[in-house]
């Protein structure tokens, strides 16, 4: 479900740790994400959003595809990518579900934040080694969702045609420009998306 180029393999998080010898294995996932700020660098508000599209494939074999966006009227772009994750993450830990999760972004604030900077801040008491962390109480919240699977971040270069995160892009985008929230994890258009940006040329 994930190409290979122009992607990073971060660090594993999660809860392997805590897992007991009765637990069953946590099931494969993965997610797509991508952020918008509208104006983002510019004074005032800008308003954002962030969104992405989830990928599961039943014991049977069945692909099922799930949505969720939200939004803030003023934001900024990491901001939006960390919600990003935190939206997808809780969502998918409603009713006690864990899994092993594969998540996509073209964030590299995002990425290399839950691979290689985390682990440092926390251990720290929640500081750099320069100063304040910006972003911290997400920061501190993604890490706690995160806490509930075994997640590998992933890095993928943004705007090159990849058609899970154009179309994370277009959800944010949107979210952004409308103010508007899934209101949770919702079917996915994905498959209507692709089929017209492909007659547009637009991805393969």
């Amino acid at each position: 479900m994930i190409g290979e180029e122009g992607r990073v393999r971060g660090r594993r998080t999660g809860t392997n740790d805590r897992s007991g010898a009765g637990d069953p294995a946590p099931r494969p996932i993965a997610i797509f994400a991508d952020e918008s700020c509208l104006g983002n660098g510019r004074e005032g508000s800008n308003p954002g959003g962030a969104a992405g599209v989830i990928e599961y494939v039943s014991p049977s074999g069945r692909l099922s595809r799930h949505d969720y966006w939200v939004s803030e009227p003023a934001t900024t772009n990491n901001r939006m990518a960390l919600r990003s994750a935190i939206e997808a993450l809780r969502g998918i830990s409603r009713k006690g579900a864990r899994f092993r999760v594969s998540f996509t972004s073209d964030s590299q604030y995002l990425v290399k934040g839950m691979s290689e900077w985390v682990e440092g801040w926390e251990a720290r008491g929640w500081r750099k080694k320069d100063g304040p962390i910006l972003n911290l109480e997400l920061w501190q919240e993604l890490v706690e969702e995160a806490r509930r699977h075994s997640v590998s971040w992933h890095w993928v270069r943004g705007h090159v045609g990849h058609p899970q995160n154009e179309y994370a892009n277009d959800l944010a985008v949107r979210a952004a420009k409308e103010q508007s929230s899934s209101e949770g994890i919702v079917a996915s258009h994905f498959d209507e998306w692709l089929a017209t940006e492909r007659e547009k040329g637009r991805v393969k």
